[in-house]
């Protein structure tokens, strides 16, 4: 199937919006730089996500150096990320782990609830605040950022190939919110990997991703179906979940290309 080799790199700094597509990125402990360290909160505190609002997938986020921009229908807004947030420090859960976070500014809250209909605020999670990823799977004792359970996600292109082939209507990557995605190889060979470097930067895949129902969220009009996971049921569920996609935690910092060689072992 070919060599394999890092065709796309993708982060989400705010966790649940759209995706931004990067040429290269710095590896960091908790996931690539900026990637998931702002999340939307609603008035209880808990995090909030495309499930529960599938309209997140409208919000299109860019950035330019410390510039993140963030785009809703006519609207924008602005935020520099290398400005420390305004707000007081407010402790929130993601899943089962309890993160401090502080509001980016109440100007940025009133900005996506308005545009969300929902009360909501945007907060970030500084670098040095914790949140170790599951012990049963770390290797020096990680931490991770706001994104589900693990800093990285890595998903073969001959994977979603061989889900498309099932499909009736073939769906984009996109769907799975991947940071990497690599060519060559075979159909879900990456749950299958260990240890493997892209370029000079050592990786260890700790456990296949089990998938939920922002899957089901079409990324460019935030409507629901039932693709792919009931496609995926038939034949990549486990033990009462469905499986697409490798959980990855980096053992080196440096930098990755789009166009770098993965090796394995």
């Amino acid at each position: 199937m070919g060599d394999l080799r890092l065709k796309e790199i993708w982060i989400y700094p705010i966790k649940s919006l759209g995706g931004i597509r990067l040429s290269s990125s710095s590896v960091m402990e908790k996931g690539l730089r900026l990637d998931r360290r702002w999340m939307l909160i609603d008035e209880h505190d808990t995090f909030m996500t495309q499930r529960g609002h599938p309209r997140m997938a409208l919000f299109k986020v860019g950035v330019d150096g410390s510039q993140l921009t963030v785009n809703f229908e006519q609207s924008s807004t602005c935020l520099n990320v290398d400005f420390p947030a305004e707000g007081e420090p407010a402790k929130t859960k993601v899943w089962d782990d309890e993160v401090e976070v502080i509001e980016v500014s109440r100007a940025s809250s009133d900005w996506f609830s308005e545009r969300l209909g929902a009360n909501c605020k945007l907060v970030s999670f500084p670098e040095e605040n914790g949140r170790p990823v599951n012990p049963k799977y770390e290797i020096n004792q990680e931490q991770v950022s706001l994104a589900d359970g693990y800093p990285f996600l890595i998903i073969g292109e001959e994977s979603l190939a061989d889900l498309n082939a099932r499909l009736k209507q073939p769906l984009p990557m996109n769907r799975f919110r991947p940071n990497l995605v690599f060519s060559g190889g075979n159909a879900f060979e990456e749950n299958m990997w260990r240890n493997f470097r892209i370029g000079n930067n050592r990786f260890v895949g700790v456990k296949p991703c089990s998938r939920c129902a922002i899957t089901t969220v079409n990324q460019d009009t935030a409507e629901k179906g039932i693709e792919p996971l009931a496609t995926l049921a038939t034949y990549r569920k486990r033990d009462g979940k469905v499986y697409f996609g490798q959980n990855v935690i980096a053992i080196d910092h440096g930098k990755i290309f789009e166009g770098d060689e993965i090796v394995l072992g």
